[in-house]
């Protein structure tokens, strides 16, 4: 049976409760446990496909299709289990559910209430697909005494009493600030988040305290005493100067330790196997050079909407064991052409990621041009191989008004709905095939690679499995006059209609693909593409 962790969050949000759910789970797979972590957010839209990245930050996307939070990002990036549709709810799913079963008459004329009907949804979906793990986290999101929140944390409570108190442990986050004017930690925040906690029917067994400073013997023993737990599952957790030095940190502070305690696991069956951790601390810690990578994208003031994009970069430079520099660059700087060469003669490689909407695209294109024309590695994502291709068209095919119907009518669609350019035969024929022309590509896709090409090189393989999320797609009655320009279609879809990737061959590193690859990337198992991309830069960083 499937042992249960339930996170919880109090005081304030950005605690970094999906970073201490997915270290604690590393640290129990590095005991070698199986895990699987979960996410409940509270939030009425049934999920965050349509949210603004200002909202909400990256959606990221599951090989199953699912557009989930930005937090399984981190599950996937540090225990390497990939993510599911069935690993992320929202309040708003939940009531859909309910009120289709209401509609079908499922609950057979009663009264549809919270308790019992919204929280036995809610433990149904905690307890699915769980039979062949031994521990299932979930990270309840928002802060305790949320509204919003209050559904799934009396779902836990019961859960509780159904699974019994040893298959069940409470793990909440909170915050100890410091107050530099007294020049003191203050536990009374603590205190009284446990003590909301506890009003709705929850002790927590394990607190994992956020603070500044380090917290001294005598304010551990306090929070112990006030919040009910022992002194030894009052976890400190100070900021690290890496992510991935959290696993490694909490460890060395008895997280694991205690949670398996709680658990009545005196005795675990093995200590953990931190070599992964600690080699990707060494790497980060003690690089062989640098490189400067400028990503040129439309919400570059806001980190999270390229959460995974980041961590891939950084990915890349562990795996080359050089430090990356990301600099972040506004997309629309570069529609003055005075702009471009000022902006981007210090980087060793340029990278312009996905992104839906017209607003950037023509500086996107001009960096395109940048990297073509003075050979400085380049790497597009989804939008950015779309502005690759339409760069290329208008610069080099001649087709100087090509364009993509994104953006409004066009006389030369390069990039368009597949529905707007596909022959009606060939759109029934992959329907039947189960692929819906003119609908958003959401998860795994399969793709044949061109043999002797750079990308087959890169991969090792010629079939290859990624992630997209995406409406447009790079129109194929285009590959002969993009091929004749230098931009060779290597990556294709199995039935040859859709293009994948794109390459120049005569650049010393030149690659647009139309899936998300950073989706994929693990510090401990960086994406090739990524890695072969910072290998590129840094040999760039040579030459200049």
């Amino acid at each position: 049976m499937a042992r249960y962790i339930f996170i919880t969050g109090g005081v304030v949000s950005s605690l970094g409760k999906g970073l201490m759910a997915a270290s604690l789970a590393a640290l129990l797979q590095a005991r070698g446990y199986r895990v699987r972590i979960r996410k409940f957010d509270p939030y009425l839209n049934v999920d965050p496909g349509t949210m603004s990245p200002y909202q909400h930050g990256e959606v990221y996307v599951t090989d199953d299709g699912a557009e989930t939070d930005l937090d399984l990002g981190h599950y996937e990036r540090f225990t390497g289990v990939p993510s599911r549709q069935s690993d992320n709810v929202t309040s708003g799913r939940i009531y859909q559910t309910v009120i289709q079963r209401e509609r079908r008459g499922d609950y057979l004329g009663a009264t549809v209430q919270v308790i019992p009907h919204v929280t036995d949804a809610i433990k149904a979906f905690a307890q699915t697909e769980v039979d062949d793990l031994d521990f299932v986290l979930c990270e309840i999101g928002g802060t305790v005494g949320d509204i919003e929140s209050l559904p799934f944390i009396e779902a836990v409570r019961q859960l509780r009493n159904d699974l019994g108190r040893e298959n069940t442990v409470f793990v909440h986050v909170t915050l100890v600030p410091y107050i530099a004017a007294a020049g003191e930690l203050k536990t009374k925040p603590t205190q009284h988040s446990v003590r909301e906690l506890t009003a709705l029917g929850i002790q927590p067994d394990v607190l994992v305290c956020r603070c500044e400073k380090p917290l001294p013997e005598g304010e551990r023993a306090k929070i112990a005493l006030f919040c009910n737990v022992r002194k030894e599952a009052v976890v400190p957790a100070l900021d690290a100067k890496s992510i991935y030095g959290v696993p490694l940190q909490y460890h060395a502070e008895g997280l694991d330790r205690e949670v398996l305690r709680a658990f009545g696991i005196e005795t675990p069956p093995a200590s953990p196997n931190l070599s992964r951790w600690t080699d990707i601390m060494d790497r980060l810690e003690n690089p062989e050079g640098q490189v400067t990578i400028g990503v040129v994208g439309k919400y570059v003031g806001l980190p999270d909407a390229y959460k995974s994009l980041h961590e891939a970069l950084i990915h890349g430079g562990i795996a080359n064991r050089v430090k990356v520099n990301i600099q972040w660059l506004d997309a629309e700087l570069f529609e003055h052409e005075d702009e471009v060469a000022a902006k981007l003669e210090p980087m060793h490689g340029i990278l312009v990621p996905g992104g839906f909407g017209e607003r950037g695209s023509e500086g996107k294109i001009s960096s395109v041009r940048f990297a073509r024309e003075r050979n400085v590695p380049f790497f597009g994502i989804c939008l950015g191989m779309q502005m690759a291709c339409i760069e290329g068209a208008r610069n080099v095919a001649g087709i100087g008004k090509a364009s993509t119907t994104e953006f409004g009518a066009t006389e030369e669609p390069v990039v368009g709905l597949i529905t707007e350019w596909m022959s009606k035969e060939g759109l029934q024929k992959r329907e039947a095939d189960g692929d819906l022309g003119g609908t958003m590509r959401l998860g795994a896709y399969p793709a044949a690679l061109k043999g002797n090409s750079v990308v087959e090189s890169i991969y090792g393989a010629r079939e290859i499995s990624e992630r997209h999320r995406h409406r447009y797609e790079v129109n194929v009655h285009y590959r002969d006059a993009l091929e004749k320009g230098g931009l060779l279609f290597t990556g294709m879809s199995p039935d040859g209609q859709l293009p994948e990737i794109v390459e120049r061959p005569d650049h010393p590193w030149f690659v647009g693909v139309q899936f998300h690859p950073e989706l994929k990337s693990k510090p401990f198992d960086p994406h090739p593409l990524f890695a072969s991309f910072v290998e590129a830069a840094v040999k760039q960083s040579r030459l200049v």
